[in-house]
């Protein structure tokens, strides 16, 4: 298997037959997430939307379907900072699928009022990462029984202007909406790094691989509930120097889609910054490498979901 080349003019355009594959995509209504689906389904992927909320989901399929007469799509219902919700997710897809090829670790909240969860985590780092290492581990078995299986999680660039406070992630000492957006970003490439090398370690076919979306309007940014961030992200920032989202989901796309590509590459837009342009490997913060910390956070996910990975070699 090589490392991938640049490919700095690929479009959807070069997605490869999806046919016969089982896609789930993670906050699939809108953004990013809804520019996946419609991507993966046009290249005849079944896509799972997973959604928090259903009839936001069942409208954002009835538009790719109005689009794409025949697209193969399902709604589930998966809330990411209820872990009885991630569970019921998985069971259900245990129960009414034989198999997964890709798993789109896409959802996400930004820059929210400090606020936990009924078991405590805050929230951002609930759902942004805790959410999505349950429902990884609880999806890998499916996973293992996939063709070329992938689990693609999305970071952010902002993930370099961050660490983990082991001592205080709840935010309770100190806390800021963006920097614990910043610190669920780095944990979700911490998260990607690591399971790329238990992966490996383990001699499992699936591969880990990790995307960011550059600056990206998304909607995200205008859905803060703090004002003066949805002020400088969204009425200011997403105008002046966002890409749409059918460009920011390029990167996740080429993570989940091209042949040959190897497990831990990191991808993300090819311009200055990093902020827009094609699909391109791009470098991981080395802080988000290190071993240690991959091992603490991996530990304490564990302790905090109740979930333990099993790494099936074969199928």
């Amino acid at each position: 298997m090589c490392r991938m080349k640049k490919e700095l003019r690929w479009t959807v355009d070069q997605i490869p037959d999806q046919t016969g594959r089982v896609c789930v995509v993670t906050g699939a209504n809108s953004g990013l997430g809804l520019a996946t689906t419609r991507a993966l389904a046009r290249r005849g992927g079944r896509v799972i939307l997973a959604v928090r909320d259903e009839e936001k989901g069942r409208r954002a399929a009835a538009g790719i379907t109005a689009e794409q007469p025949g697209a193969d799509l399902e709604v589930r219902r998966l809330d990411l900072a209820d872990p009885d919700s991630v569970l019921a997710f998985a069971d259900g897809m245990r129960t009414d699928h034989r198999h997964l090829d890709v798993l789109v670790n896409n959802a996400g909240v930004m820059a929210l009022p400090r606020s936990l969860t009924a078991q405590g985590h805050e929230l951002q780092f609930a759902c942004n990462h805790l959410g999505h290492f349950a429902l990884t581990g609880l999806l890998l078995d499916l996973l293992a029984a996939g063709r070329d299986p992938r689990v693609v999680t999305v970071s952010s660039v902002n993930h370099r202007k961050a660490g983990l406070d082991f001592d205080d992630l709840t935010g309770e000492r100190r806390y800021s909406p963006m920097g614990a957006y910043n610190q669920s970003k780095f944990a979700n490439a911490v998260f990607g790094h690591e399971l790329h090398r238990r992966l490996t370690e383990a001699g499992s076919p699936v591969r880990s691989l990790l995307a960011h979306p550059g600056y990206t309007a998304t909607g995200l940014q205008m859905k803060s509930p703090i004002g003066l961030w949805r002020l400088l992200l969204g009425r200011i920032g997403n105008p002046l120097l966002a890409q749409p989202a059918e460009h920011g989901a390029l990167p996740q796309l080429y993570a989940a889609t091209q042949p040959g590509l190897e497990s831990g590459l990191f991808i993300g837009p090819s311009g200055t910054a990093e902020l827009r342009g094609a699909p391109t490997e791009v470098q991981l913060a080395p802080a988000a490498a290190d071993p240690t910390t991959g091992r603490r956070l991996w530990e304490l996910s564990e302790r905090a979901t109740g979930v333990r990975y099993a790494f099936p070699a074969t199928v």
